[in-house]
This record gives structure tokens, sequence and C-alpha cells, in this order.
């Protein structure tokens, strides 16, 4: 079950920013002693590695932060950002952590269903971020993208550290999120109407 929580924050973290989860990931495998990435994956903390995704990903934080840029961001990124998603689940499901002690019961069936649910995972984020990212921008003139980007990656950066160290609380900050996400939303539309 914590796997699967495990995998599930980084997925929906890679939705928001590709690159944080994997960075995280990357980093924690490479410098926490309590996190050992799986064989086949061990590939994420290479320095050369970790070096691209810093630089992809300060790219990804100024670009998305630009109305108009950050619309033209989210179309590259629907390809990017579910690859990473099923990346890091498989990744962070197979991985030995803090909480996770076990993670071979999780993979007991088929290899791809993990990375499966996770580029599922991080679609519909992804969809769902790319979908209301133009409306807040029509609505607020511009001036929404970069507080709505930084929160994303704000997000992004603690369901990581979450998923990695308390996995169980995934749960309450995807939720917490969603209700947040969708009350803002409903008080933006009835002032525009207004």
């Amino acid at each position: 079950m914590l796997e699967f929580l495990t995998g599930t924050g980084l997925a929906v973290a890679a939705g928001l920013n590709a690159y944080v989860p994997l960075l995280a990931l990357g980093l924690a495998g490479k410098f926490l002693t309590f996190v050992s990435l799986p064989a086949g994956w061990s590939w994420l903390s290479n320095d050369w590695v970790l070096g691209i995704i810093a630089v992809l990903l300060v790219i990804e934080i100024v670009a998305d932060k630009i109305p108009v840029v950050d619309s033209i961001n989210d179309w590259v990124q629907a390809v990017v950002r579910p690859a990473s998603g099923g990346i890091v689940f498989g990744t962070g499901a197979a991985s030995e952590t803090l909480a996770v002690a076990d993670p071979a019961s999780f993979f007991s069936g088929s290899q791809w269903i993990p990375i499966a649910t996770g580029i599922a995972m991080a679609l519909g984020v992804h969809v769902a971020k790319s979908s209301v990212r133009p409306l807040l921008n029509s609505l607020t003139g511009g001036i929404a993208a970069p507080v709505a980007s930084s929160l994303e990656d704000l997000g992004s950066v603690l369901l990581s550290v979450l998923a990695l160290l308390l996995p169980i609380l995934v749960v309450a900050v995807i939720a917490v999120s969603v209700v947040t996400l969708v009350l803002a939303l409903r008080r933006m539309l009835r002032s525009k109407t207004s």
C-alpha cells in the first residue's frame, strides 16, 4: 500500500512539474542512505542526468511563469509530464525508502503496470492543469500565471518529499489541493460574472 502511495505522490507531482520528482528521486537515491533505487533505475542518480534534469527544471520554472508561454509549455509538456509520471511511479513504487521496506511485493505482477499507472496519473493532472491555466490567464489578464505556477511548483516539491518520507500524507495533500482548487475556481467564476 505504501508503495502505491509513494508512486502516486511522485506521479501526481510529475503532472504538475515533470522535473521536480525526477530530481527529488535522483537526489534521494544519491544522497540519502535510506532511499535505495532499484538497479534498473539507478541512472536517475547519475551526475550528468541530475545536471540535465536541473537545467530542464530551471527552464520549466521560468517558462511556466509567463502568460501565453505557459500554455505553449503545457503543449510541449503533454508528452514529458506523463513520461516522467511513469518513470517516477515505477521507480518510486520499487524503491526502498524510509516508509517502504519491501517494494518487491508491489511488483509481483507485470512490470509495465506501475509505469502505465504513473503515466495515467500524471496525464490526468497535466490535462487538468493545462485546461485550467488558460482560464486563469483570461480571467486575470495573465496575473495568475506566476502565482498558479509557483503554487504548482510548491505542490510538486511537497508531494515529492512526502512521497519519499511520509507517503500516507500524500492522500491528504491531494484531497486538500483538489478541494482548494475547486473552491478557488468557483469563486473566480462568480466574481467574473458579477
